[in-house]
């Protein structure tokens, strides 16, 4: 994210999209952002193949297919010479997850209010980019704006509707971010609920729970319980709750 960002601050494009059409195709490709879409297309190809060795969680699909959507947009878009709004949409999707690490991080530390802050952090930053910014800056000028400026050409109508597809996707994710949240603050936990670590994620195979531990016999070790996809957990904490978020 960090060289997308030094990327996009030194273009016009990023305080005026219409300079992404400008001149289209005839754009030069500059080597900076020349790496920068090697770096993000080797990180998805990477996520694309460990998902298989990660645990399997219930949006295993979705996530596969984002994780092809995103390695067949960013191909397309280089092809085609879309670099420019490329690096925008690059830029904008990866704003969130330095604090979804970050509060995985904070999660398996014990870090509880940190965790908790920098849960509502990531929240309120994807929902912002994604379901705010996203369709009203980005789709507006891959859809409108290139509209006027180029006109429509076969690649437009490809790269349009992986982009939707990719919002629809956005949609699911903030639909389970506002759930989980609310989730935990319905089970009473207000004040010292942990977003990454509520009973019965809804997103994570791995039932259980801070409930199912408080009905263990007295005496019963709760760490010594195993998952329901047979893993041991690797990181120490799956063995006590469900898995954290995913991003």
């Amino acid at each position: 994210m960090d060289q997308g960002m030094v990327c996009a601050m030194r273009t016009p494009w990023l305080w005026n999209t219409r300079h992404c059409w400008y001149n289209y195709p005839y754009q030069p490709l500059t080597t900076d952002l020349h790496y920068y879409y090697i770096l993000e297309l080797s990180f998805y190809w990477s996520l694309m193949f460990s998902q298989f060795i990660d645990i399997k969680r219930k949006d295993f699909g979705i996530m596969f297919l984002h994780h092809i959507v995103s390695v067949f947009l960013l191909t397309f878009s280089y092809v085609n010479n879309m670099a420019r709004v490329g690096t925008l949409i690059l830029c904008l999707h990866d704003s969130a997850d330095a604090l979804l690490e970050a509060a995985k991080m904070a999660n398996y530390a014990k870090f509880q209010k940190m965790c908790d802050l920098l849960f509502v952090m990531f929240a309120m930053v994807f929902i912002t980019t994604r379901l705010g910014i996203f369709p009203l800056w980005v789709l507006n000028t891959t859809l409108f704006e290139s509209w006027d400026i180029v006109g429509p050409f076969p690649s437009w109508w490809i790269f349009n509707l992986l982009l939707l597809l990719i919002q629809g996707m956005n949609c699911f994710w903030s639909y389970y971010i506002i759930k989980i949240a609310c989730k935990a603050v319905s089970k009473g936990r207000a004040g010292k609920w942990n977003p990454l670590h509520v009973s019965k994620d809804d997103r994570s195979d791995i039932e259980s729970s801070s409930d199912e531990e408080d009905s263990e016999p007295p005496g019963k070790n709760p760490h010594t319980a195993t998952t329901t996809n047979g893993t041991s957990g690797t990181n120490g904490y799956l063995l006590t709750g469900p898995s954290s978020m995913d991003d």
